[in-house]
């Protein structure tokens, strides 16, 4: 078989080009709305209201704020490193996790995925907090 005649064969099976726009001015103003749209930018969008509440701080969640910051002050991250990642959870996580929940999941996260701990590691910490956690209770 020659090779033309296989390149006309195989042809179809490539993805098409990209069709690169010349942004802002190509593009309709609904798919620039849907590119610059983030998770966490909510302002302006319709939703039902939340009520205020008015409630103590848990020790978890300074728990929380003190590692990741402690996290940063060792440079396994920065807050803008913490922000990406939690936007980057998807909207199921995000709006269905508290604040400083998702602060932790993004830090345990990203301690596994740069090699500093491992998974392992990380489940036998929870279980031995855990543990320790019930004890007191």
């Amino acid at each position: 078989m020659q090779y033309a005649t296989l390149m006309e064969r195989v042809r179809h099976l490539a993805p098409e080009e990209r069709n690169v726009l010349d942004s802002p001015y190509q593009i309709p103003n609904e798919l620039y709305a849907a590119l610059r749209s983030v998770l966490h930018d909510v302002g302006g969008q319709p939703d039902a209201p939340t009520p205020y509440l008015e409630k103590g701080e848990e020790d978890w969640e300074m728990n929380t704020y003190l590692t990741c910051e402690c996290l940063g002050w060792r440079g396994a991250w920065n807050s803008e490193m913490r922000r990406r990642a939690e936007n980057d959870l998807g909207a199921t996580m995000y709006f269905g996790l508290p604040y400083y929940a998702r602060w932790i999941t993004v830090a345990a996260k990203t301690l596994v995925d740069k090699g500093l701990i491992t998974t392992d590691e990380l489940g036998q910490k929870i279980d031995e907090i855990r543990a320790r956690l019930e004890a007191r209770d």
